[in-house]
């Protein structure tokens, strides 16, 4: 069941960072999965011994972890347009 939840949260996380970041229209379903999962693991990695918390890669489903998630899942967005079109948006 944890699995279940793994992944709709990382699917949302992906959808809502792919909304603000504006390549919604060009991603699936499963790339939000990637991306929200991908995301955490960033920020996991970078941000969460900043800041004290786990992500949801680390089964904390708590509003910083999800918080950080997000962050990181923004950022991995970021550096894709950047690197795809030059530009951050």
């Amino acid at each position: 069941m944890n699995l279940v939840i793994w992944l709709v949260v990382g699917g949302l996380i992906g959808w809502l960072a792919s909304v603000l970041m504006r390549p919604d229209g060009e991603q699936g379903m499963v790339l939000n999965v990637v991306v929200g999962l991908v995301g955490a693991l960033l920020g996991g990695w970078f941000l969460s011994p900043l800041v004290g918390t786990g992500t949801i890669n680390q089964n904390d489903f708590s509003l910083p972890a999800l918080g950080i998630s997000f962050i990181g899942a923004v950022v991995l967005l970021a550096v894709v347009n950047l690197l795809r079109r030059g530009v951050l948006r």
